[in-house]
């Protein structure tokens, strides 16, 4: 009799044949690239015809359908893991399990486990993220801990967010970082964000083993031993394949281990799949939501600079030549986009610019004034400027700026210049999203994104980038195509990515896909940001995503009400500015305080 342990994960199939005196007969870790249940039948049926007489205990995240169609509880992957160290290591007291999208810290006493932790819905401290971040830089994930293991200065990183880990790791770049600096800095910021979300505060007791697939990372142990000031940190020679050992060593000596027939199995689990419904087709009972966002709407799509744009309805008045008016500037400084507006004293927008900052806001903002100043400089003087931004006061130092105020303030007066009935605020950016709910044109609650992409900007560029579709060429005219679009659920950024790579071996089409994105994004932001907050009838959304049309239909069919996209939805945080400096100034004594 030989028994089987196989963990299904979320990355890779792993199973370990044992003899029955428990030696190991074999091990195996295949990828299953988004088909667990494929790659588990494909291996169960070679280790049949190796092994004839052999039973099966099954652990993991991905065994689900497996344990339903052979009748059986699978064995928790935390007794899994500590089942295998407590009989084949037994002086270990600590396990940190990294996988490919699971991270587990296990404190074990006197052979049981005394407590454990384990991350959330995050990919920071996982293996993809250190893939996705390999990828970026073009190496292999061996190549990346090798490198990682060599630096001498690794590199402070924000290990949070794979989409942060981005612009920090550009950022690096720019100023001529080594490669091996910025990996390290990668594998460091994995094992800080350990420490603080999954370790939190625990004492780490000695002998530490680091299992999981990502122990293969030498610069990864590295870290481990340095954040936390380890001696040593002990690596099983089967690091990958604990849990399926576990398994197996629990199904020999304690009994859940059953007796299993491929082919029938295959059969069982093909009946027991359900088949998902999809989202409802974006904008499919709304029939006049391109009268109201097309090309009824083309002002929304104005591109930057374009002359005679306003804030309001009225036209911009005509200047003659030699005259000078009285305008105002405001900055919006993000981590993504820099944004310049320039209105006169009756709020008409004279000119603007969103440019990317791209690690260098100051060079951004003296971009943005040399071509303002080249549009409108002979025929304007400005009275007054105002800072927003999460740069606002470095650039309120360098441009002399007379107010600064924050983000929430400064979307929440341009909206309320433009509609003084709005109630709710969606603003989505390129790393940041925030809810304001107005009532009376008064600010009475708002919320912002926590330390997550997956309700923004980049992360629907990430995974459009992904399937090789353009953001602003593409996305929306294949989504709106789309006539089920995929649940893709709220995910991170890295998460996301593995599913969207699933679905599409499945056969899925790409407009099901991207139709699915703008949902998985409304989704996201919804219950991320918005939470229990309360949303209103006279919704704005603002920010740089708002020019993607599918995902303005998406709010409209998710939360059954009508979306307003505002005039200058991109810059409304450098308009809210201008309009905040031109009262601080005295130029306007009618505006609306927020």
């Amino acid at each position: 009799m030989h028994f089987v342990g196989l963990d299904a994960g979320s990355v890779a199939v792993k199973t370990v044949v044992l003899d029955e005196n428990g030696e190991k007969k074999e091990g195996q870790y295949r990828r299953h690239y988004g088909h667990p249940l494929r790659i588990s039948l494909q291996l169960l049926r070679e280790i049949k015809e190796r092994w004839p007489e052999s039973v099966l205990t099954l652990t993991g995240s991905a065994t689900r359908v497996l344990a339903s169609a052979l009748g059986v509880r699978p064995v928790n992957e935390v007794v899994a893991q500590s089942y295998s160290v407590r009989k084949l290591y037994p002086r270990v007291r600590t396990i940190i399990e990294l996988g490919g999208e699971d991270s587990k810290l296990i404190l074990l006493e006197e052979g049981k486990v005394k407590d454990f932790s384990m991350n959330s819905v995050c990919a920071a401290g996982t293996g993809s993220f250190l893939e996705q971040q390999a990828e970026r830089l073009r190496l292999t994930i061996e190549e990346f801990g090798d490198m990682a293991e060599r630096s001498k200065r690794p590199s402070k990183i924000a290990g949070r967010c794979s989409v942060f880990a981005k612009s920090d790791m550009i950022h690096l770049q720019q100023i001529a970082t080594p490669v091996e600096d910025i990996v390290a800095g990668l594998c460091f910021a994995v094992a800080r964000n350990f420490k603080g979300t999954i370790a939190r505060g625990r004492e780490l007791k000695l002998p530490v083993s680091f299992q999981g697939g990502v122990a293969a990372n030498k610069g990864m142990a590295r870290a481990f031993r340095e954040v936390f000031g380890l001696g040593e940190l002990f690596i099983p020679a089967d690091f990958a394949l604990m849990g399926a050992l576990g398994a197996a060593l629990k199904g020999k000596e304690t009994g859940p281990a059953v007796a299993f027939d491929p082919a029938a199995l295959e059969a069982c689990c093909a009946s027991l799949q359900p088949e998902e419904e999809g989202y409802a087709a974006l904008a499919s009972d709304r029939d006049d939501f391109l009268a109201r966002h097309g090309k009824g709407c083309s002002a929304l799509l104005a591109t930057a600079g374009a002359r005679g744009d306003v804030a309001c309805a009225a036209a911009a008045p005509a200047l003659a030549a030699p005259s000078r008016i009285p305008a105002y500037l405001g900055i919006d400084i993000g981590s993504i986009s820099t944004n310049l507006v320039v209105i006169d004293g009756s709020g008409n927008l004279l000119a603007k610019r969103y440019l990317m900052t791209a690690g260098r806001p100051i060079d951004a903002v003296r971009q943005g004034l040399e071509e303002i100043h080249a549009e409108v400089g002979d025929r304007v003087e400005i009275a007054g400027v105002g800072t927003t931004g999460s740069g606002r006061y470095m650039i309120a130092d360098y441009v002399g700026a007379d107010i600064v105020k924050n983000e929430i303030t400064a979307q929440a007066t341009a909206a309320i210049f433009i509609d003084p009935e709005v109630d709710t605020i969606f603003e989505i950016g390129g790393q940041d999203s925030k809810y304001i709910s107005l009532r009376d044109g008064v600010i009475v609650d708002f919320e912002m994104n926590k330390a997550c992409a997956a309700g923004t900007g980049s992360f629907i560029e990430e995974q459009a980038e992904k399937l090789d579709i353009s953001v602003k060429e593409e996305f929306a005219r294949h989504a709106f195509r789309a006539p089920q679009p995929c649940r893709l659920g709220e995910r991170c950024t890295v998460f996301m990515e593995n599913s969207l790579m699933a679905n599409l071996q499945k056969g899925v089409e790409k407009d099901n896909l991207l139709a699915g994105l703008a949902y998985s994004i409304v989704q996201n932001y919804i219950n991320r940001v918005v939470a229990a907050k309360p949303v209103g009838r006279r919704i704005f959304f603002q920010g740089g995503v708002a020019f993607n049309k599918a995902v303005v239909a998406a709010f409209e069919e998710y939360l059954d009400r009508k979306i307003t996209v505002p005039p200058h939805h991109d810059v409304t945080g450098a308009l809210g500015m201008a309009l905040i400096a031109m009262r601080h100034m005295g130029g306007h004594a009618l505006l609306p305080v927020p």
